[in-house]
């Protein structure tokens, strides 16, 4: 997909432990399991540290129809398909906005933009042309709420305004829209849901 491809272009919680002058050293043990773990030691006390994600409670899912529970499952399905990428282009960005403020020129800038577009395509072009459009739909959402820039708006930002009307255009004659925002508490609230428990390691 044209669409997702040119898109593409442009916590863990730490347990608190008392004890002022206590000090965190490495150690060697491995309990069972497997896990290696910090130590934290406060006069003869040993306490183990360690690190555990995030975890979400929600209300047990209740589908009306099978058509729910299909939508359901389509959407688990095309957030993991699409939110690696989504989290990629937000690190990549950040990669290429410090690279583009050490330059001087705006044709140093363009030369930059160039040449990194080419380089995603040649790795990422063959993966995103088997994406639906629903999934392109859904990347461009996950765009927005990693960027918490539209799709549209990162486009203008570095490939100019006739870019992103162009592409715009595009994306609408195949149902899409690149100035679509995420939205957690009012549409998307079941991506998002699903977005959590994703990252979250229980879905």
């Amino acid at each position: 997909m044209k669409i997702t491809i040119q898109i593409l272009l442009t916590v863990l919680i730490f347990i608190p432990f008392w004890g002022i002058n206590a000090q965190p050293v490495a150690t060697d043990f491995v309990p069972p399991g497997g896990a290696r773990l910090m130590i934290q030691t406060n006069g003869t006390d040993t306490v183990f540290l360690a690190y555990l994600h995030d975890l979400w409670v929600y209300p047990r899912n209740t589908f009306k129809n099978k058509k729910q529970e299909e939508f359901f499952w389509r959407t688990v399905r095309d957030v993991k398909k699409t939110l690696p990428y989504a989290k990629l282009l937000s690190s990549e960005l950040n990669i290429v906005n410090m690279k583009l403020v050490s330059l001087s020129t705006d044709r140093e800038r363009k030369k930059l933009i160039s040449q990194y577009e080419k380089e995603v395509f040649n790795k990422y072009e063959e993966n995103l042309k088997k994406m639906t459009i629903n999934q392109g739909k859904m990347l461009i959402k996950l765009i927005d709420r990693e960027c918490e820039r539209t799709s549209y708006d990162l486009i203008k930002s570095y490939k100019g305004n006739f870019s992103a009307f162009f592409w715009q255009g595009v994306a609408r004659v195949f149902g899409s829209n690149l100035k679509m925002e995420f939205k957690a508490d009012g549409e998307d609230k079941i991506i998002d849901r699903v977005i959590n428990l994703v990252e979250a390691g229980q879905l």
